[in-house]
């Protein structure tokens, strides 16, 4: 049966090796060369929309299905990352945060980086028009697991309200912050009436798992294209159990 391999992405430019949080950092040569491969071994990138059919068994799953997801709503998303997309004529989804639209990543700072800009609404409503999707990944990047109902409540439905009001269109994919989740932050998300939620659990996404916890591969500042062939041929099986919500 074919999988579709998520590939989790988060900044794409030019930046000096880093030691910290490799995954959030991508340079813009590598990231060239990543498509420039898809492209040649003739993946099939699909929006997240059309993966969510696929997985429900609405329509088959191509060989060497991938979907490509942005977290956190960089301005390189739209600066560097969509011209490289577009060029390829590869679809992409970005995961933004409801209440910091123009604000800074503040959250690197804990560890002393620098704390990179993310769109504002005004490029994020430009998105559609050049063919990505845009999702939800709460109002502040909380980890959502262990926290309280009022916030789950807060972080998952209004999150998705605000930025539906922003785009002017249904906004039904999630990305859990920091990939910090459990039951009760899935049962939360179908609450709010997402169709689907992406975690950093590693693995291919197939149509036994929740759609609410779907696993992603993680693509790191570095990576080559051996490593991404590797990535895509052999870390298909779940790292450790798979996540449900409770109805599920």
């Amino acid at each position: 049966m074919n999988g579709i391999s998520i590939l989790m992405y988060h900044q794409v430019g030019n930046f000096p090796t880093v030691k910290l949080h490799r995954a959030s950092y991508t340079n813009l040569v590598h990231f060239r060369r990543q498509m420039a491969f898809l492209k040649r071994w003739g993946a099939n990138v699909l929006t997240m929309t059309e993966a969510v059919a696929a997985l429900r068994g609405e329509r088959p799953i191509p060989p060497r299905a991938v979907v490509l997801t942005f977290d956190d709503g960089y301005r390189s998303f739209i600066d560097t990352a969509v011209p490289v997309l577009q060029e390829y004529g590869f679809p992409a989804i970005v995961y933004v945060l409801a209440s910091k639209a123009g604000d800074d990543a503040g959250w690197y700072a804990v560890d002393g980086q620098p704390t990179p800009p993310l769109m504002t609404w005004d490029e994020v409503r430009r998105l559609p028009a050049l063919g990505m999707e845009v999702g939800s990944h709460g109002l502040f990047h909380t980890a959502l697991k262990g926290v309280d109902a009022p916030t789950l409540r807060a972080e998952l439905a209004d999150s998705k309200r605000i930025i539906e009001d922003q785009l002017g269109r249904a906004v039904p994919h999630f990305c859990y912050p920091f990939g910090s989740v459990d039951q009760a932050a899935i049962d939360a998300c179908a609450a709010a009436g997402y169709s689907s939620a992406v975690t950093c659990q590693r693995g291919a996404a197939y149509p036994a798992l929740d759609l609410l916890a779907l696993p992603r591969k993680s693509i790191r500042q570095g990576h080559d294209i051996p490593m991404l062939l590797w990535k895509l041929y052999t870390k298909n099986g779940l790292k450790g159990a798979p996540l449900h919500r409770s109805a599920a």
